[in-house]
């Protein structure tokens, strides 16, 4: 079929070169216009349709001698781009195996054909980076700026990362000529950002990394929640504070741990009342033990007005450590050590743990009894080696089953509700 099909085209060509040169000859063409060509005392003419063809036949042979005179040259540069690309291969290869002055060497040298030659500086950086060879990683990184200055911003700010020197990095990726940054140079910028403290414009990137698809979704997830907990912990007064908090997604506003965050810097920043009204509106609504330590834990006052709430809460959740745990605070905050004691010995009772240990025994060395904060420190001690407990001598039978009651819950109807 090939061998047909070249035929008719060579009869086609012959047919047409036939037929033209038939036409060139005809006294009719000289009305196209003549063309007079004058050179060493002798004049030629020719009609206008012979002197473009015989230009385009020079010109053919102008190109076929080039072709002959470049053909050398050609070869071999075709195979200079072969033994290029062999040895990026061997050289990748030897640098998955772990061969990394073999795979250095052969990247180098891959480094020398143009086309090859960010990607085997790169590759060449990383063999030297698993030689512990900062100098050469340095020099290859170095080259790689002439060679692909994007990439280059990107290694360098990887690089300063791993130094620990983000502003550094954010100087890299910012350089006008790699912009817009691909996908891992957003994810490096953020990463930047949020490690020199500037967790507000690294939140900013979100919507970039996440319509670049830069990281899995979940991933995204759990970064978005990251920055704003920082972006809070940040925020230099109420105002800022208060802007951020708008800003963030309502599921992560109502999240207990935002909330924690929220209400420690507004606490910080001497918002108490308002710290202490956003843990008290997430606590009517969801349950949370880590939010209800926290709120005995603020360094706020208003002690009567935090353990009237934390009564309250008691109603529905008699057997909270935590919530027994901050009454016992309060309870020793309003210099009631009495009541905080046994507040105290409740919690331990619905185990509170070595916390609870520990402030029993502050509370009696406050209160000058020392064999038994020794013994409740001494018990804090062997909790956290998940050793059991020993009772203390002044609490009578009596008084320990009272410590392990817990008051009984009632629906709406008045009928006990039972546990689970």
């Amino acid at each position: 079929m090939k061998a047909f099909r070249s035929m008719l085209v060579i009869l086609l060509v012959a047919a047409v070169g036939i037929f033209g040169a038939q036409w060139l000859g005809q006294e009719s063409v000289r009305s196209l216009g003549e063309v007079i060509v004058r050179a060493g005392g002798h004049d030629y003419i020719a009609t206008l349709p012979q002197a473009v063809l015989a230009l385009v036949i020079a010109l053919l042979l102008l190109w076929l001698v080039w072709t002959l005179v470049s053909a050398p040259f050609r070869s071999w540069a075709r195979y200079r781009r072969k033994q290029g690309r062999a040895r990026l291969i061997d050289g990748l290869q030897a640098l998955d195996v772990g061969q990394w002055q073999r795979a250095e060497k052969l990247l180098q040298s891959a480094a020398t054909e143009k086309q090859a030659r960010p990607i085997a500086l790169v590759a060449a950086m990383r063999a030297a980076e698993a030689r512990d060879d900062s100098s050469a990683a340095g020099q290859h990184l170095q080259q790689l700026g002439t060679a692909d200055p994007a990439l280059h911003a990107l290694h360098s700010a990887e690089r300063w990362l791993q130094q620990d020197k983000p502003l550094e990095a954010i100087t890299a990726l910012d350089v006008p000529s790699v912009q817009p940054l691909p996908p891992r140079g957003l994810w490096l910028r953020t990463d930047a950002l949020a490690r020199a403290g500037r967790a507000e414009e690294a939140y900013g990137q979100l919507g970039a990394l996440r319509q670049q698809q830069a990281l899995p979704s979940n991933a995204i997830a759990a970064l978005e929640t990251r920055l704003a907990l920082q972006m809070l912990d940040e925020a230099t007064d109420v105002n800022v504070l208060a802007a951020r908090w708008e800003v963030l997604p309502k599921t992560l506003r109502v999240s207990p741990e935002a909330v924690a965050r929220y209400a420690q810097r507004a606490a910080g920043l001497s918002w108490n009342d308002v710290a202490l009204r956003i843990i008290e509106q997430t606590l009517d609504s969801q349950w949370d033990e880590a939010l209800v330590t926290l709120y005995g834990a603020l360094p706020v006052d208003k002690l009567d007005s935090r353990r009237a709430s934390a009564q309250r809460w008691l109603q529905s959740h008699p057997d909270s450590p935590a919530l027994l745990l901050t009454l016992a605070r309060l309870a020793n905050g309003q210099g009631q050590w009495a009541q905080s004691e046994e507040f105290l010995h409740r919690a331990i009772a619905q185990g509170a743990g070595p916390e609870a240990w520990e402030l029993l025994g502050e509370g009696f060395a406050a209160h000058g009894e020392d064999a038994l904060a020794r013994q409740c420190l001494l018990n804090a001690v062997r909790q956290r080696r998940n050793q059991d407990p020993l009772p203390l001598n002044r609490r009578d039978l009596r008084q320990q089953i009272q410590d392990q009651a817990v008051a009984e819950e009632r629906d709406e109807h008045g009928f006990p509700r039972l546990k689970g």
